[in-house]
């Protein structure tokens, strides 16, 4: 968590629910300046994000500065009660910066050169991009630091980049160095006596470039975790100025990609004042909602407490195959359940849709259709709403009973090339497990596996490859002090550098399930299933022999396993070795939850409703088409509506009510 001395998100809302999305006013003429601002004020936005791909207009040639146009909008900004969350325009840098430095474009592992043309075409460990990045957010910060528009610091713009060049080579070389200290540590740690790979001199060791067949696992690793400190390292190097320039004063942010591989967000989030995230579900996706949930639950963890959702889509975006608009109060509620979930800003890509560029179908807040378009008029209806709530919701906070623990590197460490299934997609487990609580409707935190976890009633694993002897004696300690634990498989089978352990799984944790040996793992092809007593596992399975004191909760029926346990319990402790179908492990954990004295906020919901205590408020959302009555203990007061709610609630198609 950021330190105790560095403003957070209250700084910025300042009881208000932030409304708002990315600007990009140098798209447009002057002009329509003044036609902005009174929409915005039309629809109750109260916050903007300048200057997130600005660079080349800042400086168009080489230590230029052209500020005269960001001055007026931070003035007209002010003016008009906007208050403006300031982007370093660095996620993409001006063609004049590639062609003088090309050493500063990215290299992928074949060597080929990210030219400019896009956008984040930087090398995170370019010499040259970083004094140029760091030059411009000096003098950015030094002009607006006290301008009295400055709510908040936006650093770059969703760090993504990977590279394989020399500069990089060099860098991970040193990192490298830092970290092992000696060739002897590295060749031990990324297991070189395997396959005549033993390094000899540090000038040896390169990025995982090109190679003839599979790559050495220990290095990819390494090389996953450089890239996200790297990146990190470029983020702190703004952050630091921008903060030199505003010390205690101004909250700093970056916006993650949900569940992006390149990044170790409970890393990150230690240094970050403000949390915040994109989310963008696809609207034909039925279950867009509980992706929204999953990531909203996620950031919220991550924040411990209220989080900025800083990007979202009015309607469709133009990166999928299909790009689908959102069917008439879609918008709403999605906006509304990451409000339910711990968002104290809800803002999007962007405000006025470009009529050039990459992303002219990208939707905005403002569509093509002008403003008598309908997604400009919802964006009115949910601006007056947020404003009528705000007061109620901001820095309220939400609890849960159930943590899901996850880990960037333990998903890193499982995607090796040489792994037994390449059906075995971690995001996807991660989501079976969490859509099954969703679909039980309990509301679950996620957790590092080193976090604390007494405050929990059900710890939840869905699948954690890798895990280090700390994290080992966390789960062992939580389940001794009375805990349940569930976990799935492929867990606890290497240590932090990708060392099996031995019996194929952690001793301690087959103790700890009662699994007595683990002789097989059996994976299962796509269209494959594997029969138990109970219901049909997928993805995997297990060929596993229990110890005394364990119970067969399930067992596997017929083939190779037949008879054999497909889940496993010893006292509270839990182990599921397959995937089963989705209202089975939908079952299944709701009644080790049940067991375990975590309920849902409602009892009795229909399975479209979604219902999230956020401090004294209660949210319920209906993600059907049809409309719903859902019961309700006692009298309410809904915020929205202004009535009375006694018995019975009825939601229509996509409806929303907050309930005090």
């Amino acid at each position: 968590m950021p330190p105790n001395s560095q403003p957070g998100l209250s700084v910025a809302t300042r009881g208000r629910i932030l409304f708002g999305g990315d600007y990009n006013p140098e798209q447009w003429p002057e002009e329509t300046w003044p036609e902005d601002v009174r929409l915005m004020k039309d629809a109750g936005v109260n916050s903007v994000t300048l200057g997130v791909f600005s660079w080349a207009k800042l400086e168009p040639s080489p230590g230029a500065r052209e500020f005269g146009w960001l001055d007026r909008l931070m003035d007209l900004m002010h003016d008009n009660g906007i208050g403006v969350v300031l982007a370093t325009p660095t996620s993409s840098p001006p063609p004049w910066l590639g062609r003088l430095h090309p050493e500063s474009l990215p290299r992928d592992e074949d060597g080929r050169t990210e030219w400019w043309g896009g956008r984040q075409h930087f090398s995170h460990s370019s010499a040259a991009y970083r004094r140029y990045a760091a030059a411009i957010t000096e003098d950015l910060a030094a002009r607006y630091g006290s301008h009295p528009a400055l709510t908040m610091w936006h650093i770059n713009n969703e760090y993504c980049t990977f590279d394989w060049g020399d500069e990089a080579a060099t860098r991970f070389r040193h990192w490298l160095q830092a970290k092992y200290g000696t060739l002897d540590e590295l060749n031990s740690a990324w297991g070189t006596a395997f396959w005549s790979q033993g390094y000899g001199d540090w000038n040896e060791v390169l990025p995982p470039r090109h190679a003839h067949y599979m790559k050495n696992p220990g290095q990819v690793l390494d090389f996953k975790r450089f890239t996200s400190d790297m990146l990190l390292e470029c983020y702190i190097a703004e952050r630091d100025i921008v903060r030199r320039h505003t010390p205690g004063q101004v909250p700093v942010t970056t916006n993650f990609m949900p569940l992006w591989v390149g990044q170790d967000a409970w890393r990150w989030v230690e240094e970050e004042d403000v949390v915040s995230v994109d989310i963008y579900p696809d609207p034909r996706d039925p279950l867009g909602a509980q992706q929204g949930a999953l990531v909203q639950d996620m950031t919220r963890s991550q924040a411990r407490g209220p989080w900025m959702l800083m990007e979202q889509a009015a309607g469709p975006v133009n990166w999928r195959g299909v790009n689908h608009p959102k069917p008439r109060g879609l918008n709403r509620l999605w906006s509304l359940q990451a409000v339910a979930r711990g968002a104290d800003a809800v803002c999007y890509f962007q405000w006025r849709q470009s009529r050039q560029g990459a992303e002219k179908f990208h939707s905005g807040m403002l569509s093509h259709a002008g403003e008598q378009g309908r997604t400009y008029q919802e964006v009115k209806q949910l601006g007056a709403e947020l404003a009528r709530i705000s007061e109620e919701v901001t820095d309220s906070h939400s609890g849960s009973d159930i943590a899901i623990l996850h880990d960037w590197h333990s998903w890193w460490a499982g995607a090796h090339e040489g792994r037994l299934s390449t059906q075995v997609d971690y995001p996807q487990v991660l989501t079976a497990w969490h859509r099954a609580l969703w679909q039980a409707h309990l509301t679950t935190d996620f957790a590092h596996p080193e976090h604390d976890l007494t405050a929990y009633r059900m710890v939840v694993v869905p699948q954690l490859y890798a895990l280090t002897d700390a994290a080992v004696d966390n789960l062992l300690a939580y389940v001794s002090g009375g805990g349940t634990l569930a976990c799935g498989f492929l867990t606890g089978v290497a240590d932090e550098d990708d060392r099996v352990r031995p019996g194929g799984m952690d001793p301690r944790l087959r103790e700890l399930f009662g699994i007595r040996t683990l002789h097989e793992w059996w994976p299962l092809d796509p269209e494959e299933t594997a029969q138990t007593d109970g219901f049909r596992g997928t993805l995997w399975s297990e060929e596993i022999e229990a110890g005394e004191d364990a119970t067969a909760e399930a067992t596997y029926k017929g083939g190779e396993l037949d008879g054999m346990p497909a889940v496993l319990r010893r006292g509270s402790a839990w182990y599921v070795s397959t995937l089963p179908e989705a209202e089975a492990l939908r079952d299944l954990l709701a009644q080790v939850a049940a067991d375990a004295g975590a309920r849902p906020v409602l009892d009795r919901l229909p399975d479209q409703v979604e219902a999230v205590r956020r401090g004294d408020l209660l949210f319920v959302l209906n993600h059907g088409r049809e409309s719903v009555t859902v019961e309700l203990p006692g009298s309410h007061h809904d915020l929205l509506t202004g009535t009375t709610v006694q018995g019975g609630l009825t939601l229509g198609r996509y409806d929303v009510a907050v309930l005090r």
